[in-house]
């Protein structure tokens, strides 16, 4: 029976992945938290983690990486790693004067979430490859 790490991994490592972009994009919000005009943006995480959890789960179809690939129709996502689809901009409660739309209470309670989540991930994972190499190594 072929063992396949990608299932006994199960949707942990795409959500590391994600969790990693999403972490990116907050740390970006806050960074530019003064900056005139710049406009919040966040993942949604729920939708993307689904998209590519459905995606990986129909092996033997061919992914389109380039809009310009041989039988890719115009409104056919692009590769399983894309998360530009997911990209939402935030609405802010409170509208500032020059346009920015970054909450900086908001955006550090959401990174203080991701990373609490990201860390559980990461745990997670590092409980699954614990039990693996002691179910290889014996001990």
């Amino acid at each position: 029976m072929p063992f396949s790490i990608d299932s006994y991994l199960g949707v942990h490592a795409a959500a590391l992945k994600l969790r990693e972009q999403r972490t990116e994009l907050l740390a970006r919000n806050l960074a530019n938290a003064d900056t005139p005009g710049y406009k919040a943006r966040d993942l949604d995480f729920g939708a993307a983690l689904a998209a590519q959890t459905s995606a990986a789960a129909q092996p033997g179809t061919l992914k389109a990486t380039q809009p310009g690939h041989i039988g890719v129709q115009a409104d056919e996502p692009l590769a399983v790693g894309s998360t530009e689809a997911f990209l939402k901009y935030r609405t802010p409660l409170a509208p500032s004067l020059d346009g920015n739309t970054v909450d900086a209470q908001l955006e550090q309670a959401a990174f203080a979430d991701n990373a609490v989540r990201y860390q559980a991930t990461l745990s997670f994972l590092s409980t699954k490859f614990r039990s693996l190499m002691t179910a290889i190594t014996g001990q």
